[in-house]
């Protein structure tokens, strides 16, 4: 008897997109962002994917210390596979960003594969009552560039990868799976990839469904049975996006980074309510959510024994 497909959701808890100002249910503090992550992972999520926060104004953080707080409290209240961001804000350099995993170690860690424009300034006209001055001038900055040259992202893989951290590999356009392609046959990374199109962000592909089977054949020419698929929907691409992937034999991502809406104008209220929903396209595919360790399988992880947290 054939058994369920199982299918890993990533659960991105608060990201460095969104500000507080936007919703009152998006994670700030250490304490909001740990509760977060545990309400995920019971929800369903095998794999949450943190950012840290300024816990007076919500702005991104990217020191180690204020990761600290929040990752011993998730480690001590799940077997959930921890996934630090080295992304952190477009706006911070790349020693800023490889700090936080350089310094804990985590099982896994986002690597974005390409530089991009990066706008976020339509949210402005969507959310003009923002209460901090950081949030405006964030928002309204046309001129990012989101620097992930060739230089900078062997640099995130020769520092993180003897630690034994793998690598949710972040591809925003096609010419990012190109990227990876080159560190692939340099052999400065090794399957199974861990891949994650990003569709519906300024500055990146859309969110067509012809974008997503476009590079989902293009993941499938370069690399074959090398890698393991995932996607991210943002904003209102969230849901229709993963309900695509995981028929098509997917992993999905879900969270308050990549999206703050449960339904066409309705917050989520919680992190776990989006996970809940993707559980819900999953289960009713005929497939099966993946547990924590069976993530570890999949994606050949090194357990969560081997962190420095």
């Amino acid at each position: 008897m054939a058994k369920p497909r199982k299918v890993i959701i990533t659960c991105a808890v608060t990201g460095a997109i969104h500000t507080p100002s936007m919703s009152e249910h998006l994670p700030v503090s250490a304490a909001e962002i740990a509760e977060a992550a545990l309400g995920a992972a019971e929800a369903g999520a095998a794999v949450v994917h943190l950012h840290a926060r300024d816990p007076q104004d919500g702005r991104p953080d990217q020191s180690p210390e204020a990761f600290t707080p929040f990752l011993g409290i998730i480690k001590q209240g799940s077997n959930v596979v921890v996934n630090i961001t080295t992304g952190g804000a477009p706006t911070m350099t790349i020693e800023e960003r490889v700090r936080p995993a350089a310094t804990h170690q985590p099982e896994v860690a986002s690597l974005n594969m390409g530089s991009m424009n990066f706008g976020l300034f339509p949210m402005l006209k969507r959310f003009p009552d923002l209460k901090h001055q950081w949030e405006r001038d964030y928002l309204a900055n046309k001129n990012i560039i989101f620097n992930n040259s060739f230089g900078q992202v062997e640099h995130i893989l020769t520092t993180l990868g003897p630690l034994g951290t793998k690598f949710e590999f972040e591809c925003y356009d096609t010419s990012h799976l190109y990227n990876l392609k080159h560190f692939l046959d340099e052999g400065l990374v090794k399957g199974p990839l861990f891949i994650q199109t990003v569709f519906g962000l300024m500055g990146g592909i859309g969110a067509h469904p012809e974008d997503v089977l476009h590079m989902k054949r293009t993941a499938d020419r370069l690399f074959g049975d090398q890698y393991r698929w995932s996607v991210l929907g943002a904003g209102r691409n969230q849901l229709p996006i993963a309900a695509m992937a995981a028929a098509m034999g997917g992993h999905v991502r879900v969270g308050l980074e990549d999206s703050l809406w449960l339904a066409p104008g309705v917050l989520a209220r919680s992190n776990a309510e989006q996970v809940q929903k993707a559980r819900q396209i999953i289960e009713g595919l005929g497939l099966e959510i993946a547990t924590p360790d069976d993530a570890r399988e999949i994606l050949e992880l090194k357990g969560p024994d081997r962190v420095a947290f």
